[in-house]
């Protein structure tokens, strides 16, 4: 099963063209796979619509293909557009185009490294889950926000730390916003691989009944226990993140010098979330380099580029594998 936002994207796209059928349980290579009795593809199909705007006209069901369980969307042409969240899409031959593409113009200042890393990031957005798609759309936001405010964040040079009291706030929110969405794509892909491979969410570990019930379904159940697997990362504790979940370790992307990079990033960001950039003993357990207790550490426009780069890259690297992997229904 695909999340629901990729289901709405299809059926919005084919009632903006000439109407149509979605097959799933059919993987892209035209294998009859089936759907597994673990999700029930009707909760999925009535999140879909409950984002789409205005509700098309769909009917749904199961059928039976020889032993194997597919489930059949027909969706009619629609005589209004059909939205997702405020954008359009469009079936043209094999492919959802989106219409109306926000666009990202940046101005003609000396900075020119923001508009390679948005060219950049527009390959990224090719053939990717749904996950990694929305992850680069906010990293683009955030370059345009740097080209857009040059004055407070880079008045100087981008290599240089703003010296503005509004610009250190400013690049702190910005860090904290790009490696908070990082963690925020690792818990969105551990859900979209949780449905295509429902085998995969099985396992010893303990849940009370409390939290189960607190989910309206087994959908629910599974993007709240993706969160959950999330919250050793947020601690910052990268190593036990890759440890405790064996979807992500067995894509043999994140390695022990990566961890380690990782660890620093977020570590600077519990810094600029909690303390306002103060260094603190913790984070000086992982920092090799001359601040002490209780400076201030700040970071230019141009290291948050390169971190925000590197953090891109291992999101397409993951992607990419997981996508090979575990079969994935990617963005075309």
């Amino acid at each position: 099963m695909p999340p629901a936002r990729s289901i709405a994207r299809l059926i919005s796209s084919f009632a903006n063209a000439s109407g149509g059928y979605i097959i799933l349980g059919i993987s892209d290579r035209m294998e009859v796979n089936g759907l597994s009795q673990d999700f029930h593809a009707n909760n999925i199909t009535h999140k879909a619509l409950d984002l789409l705007t205005p509700t098309p006209k769909v009917e749904y069901q199961y059928i039976n293909y020889g032993n194997k369980k597919l489930y059949v969307i027909k969706i009619e042409k629609s005589n209004t557009e059909i939205s997702l969240e405020g954008k359009i899409y469009k079936r043209i031959n094999n492919a959802s185009i989106l219409t109306n593409p926000l666009k990202v113009d940046f101005s003609n200042n000396d900075y020119q490294k923001i508009k390679i890393i948005n060219q950049q990031l527009n390959y990224y957005k090719e053939n990717a889950t749904n996950s990694r798609l929305r992850l680069v759309e906010h990293y683009q936001s955030i370059l345009k926000i740097i080209d857009d405010l040059q004055h407070i964040l880079y008045p100087e040079t981008p290599q240089k730390p703003t010296i503005s009291q509004e610009g250190k706030v400013l690049t702190r929110i910005l860090y904290s916003s790009f490696t908070d969405n990082f963690e925020t794509y690792l818990s969105e892909l551990l859900y979209e691989i949780f449905l295509a491979n429902p085998s995969t969410l099985k396992s010893k570990q303990e849940v009370t009944i409390e939290e189960v019930l607190n989910c309206s379904d087994l959908q629910d159940f599974v993007k709240y226990w993706a969160n959950q697997k999330i919250g050793k990362l947020q601690k910052g504790s990268v190593k036990n993140f890759i440890k405790d979940n064996k979807q992500i370790r067995d894509l043999d992307v994140i390695n022990e010098s990566t961890e380690k990079e990782i660890e620093l990033l977020l570590q600077i960001r519990h810094l600029y979330t909690h303390r306002n950039g103060i260094v603190d003993e913790k984070f000086l357990k992982h920092y090799k380099g001359r601040l002490k207790l209780n400076d201030e550490y700040q970071v230019s426009i141009d290291e948050v580029c390169d971190k925000l780069v590197y953090l891109s890259k291992i999101v397409y690297d993951i992607d990419n594998s997981a996508i090979k992997k575990y079969n994935l229904a990617i963005e075309k």
